[in-house]
């Protein structure tokens, strides 16, 4: 055999070796996916005390129902796509972002969004803003007694609230905002953004200003107290009866 024969072989057999390292590789790692972690508690609450939520961020949605206690449920997904064998570092993830629950008094409970600590340069800890840096998107589905006074302090992405009976105070930094209230009223509303807009089915008086826009509406006393701020983002004001024993399982 010609000695140009033998390298073409010997190049051929390099080739078909790489490709069945590949292969044996790849069948070994899998596809790269997406991990989730997901944890629900319970914790008894009386109706009518105040529900705080504090530093979270992505989607939340708080719900009320008729139990007398207070569920949290949240879904941790990393934002990236990681080889199976990289699920520790992707625990490591979800390990950085803890949700606590505080029941300050029988009828106050928080429940706060924990991100990671960092030292600044002068060596003080300092907590990081949440964000999608972090790799990761928590999903809350918080479900609280239907007469509870509800506030919310979110950072940015989408908040959803629905059934809530007693005043609600919202301020979100970005995102869209929905608000479902159950009938009857009447209702005291100041929403209010500073780019974007503001929709109701309630009638009221709205304002534009310069980027933003701010809907008012004041109830006949007694009211129920809606409080309502976003940054950059809409506003979204529905009325509706309540989903009374619907919303159980």
């Amino acid at each position: 055999m010609s000695t140009t024969s033998n390298r073409w072989l010997m190049v051929f057999g390099l080739s078909f070796l790489g490709i069945t390292v590949l292969s044996l590789n790849a069948q070994e790692s899998g596809p790269k996916q997406s991990f989730e972690t997901i944890k629900t508690e319970r914790t008894p609450f009386a109706p009518g005390g105040i529900v705080r939520v504090n530093g979270s961020y992505g989607y939340l949605a708080v719900e009320g129902w008729d139990e007398p206690e207070v569920e949290i449920t949240v879904i941790k997904s990393t934002n990236g796509f990681y080889e199976p064998s990289q699920e520790q570092q992707a625990e490591q993830r979800f390990q950085g972002v803890q949700v606590v629950t505080e029941r300050r008094s029988d009828r106050e409970l928080t429940i706060s969004t924990t991100p990671p600590v960092r030292k600044s340069v002068f060596f003080f800890p300092r907590p990081l803003l949440p964000s999608p840096r972090h790799g990761l998107t928590p999903d809350y589905r918080i479900r609280v007694p239907r007469s509870s006074q509800l506030v919310v302090r979110h950072d940015n992405g989408y908040v959803w609230v629905s059934d809530i009976a007693g005043d609600i105070e919202v301020r979100s930094h970005t995102g869209d905002l929905i608000v479902l209230l159950p009938d009857p009223g009447p209702y005291s509303i100041d929403a209010r953004t500073g780019l974007g807009g503001v929709s109701s089915d309630f009638v009221g008086q709205g304002h534009r200003y310069l980027a933003g826009t701010r809907f008012a509406l004041v109830g006949s006393a007694p009211s129920r107290r809606i409080f309502l701020r976003m940054g950059r983002g809409c506003i979204t004001i529905k009325g509706g009866p309540s989903s009374g024993a619907a919303s159980k399982d």
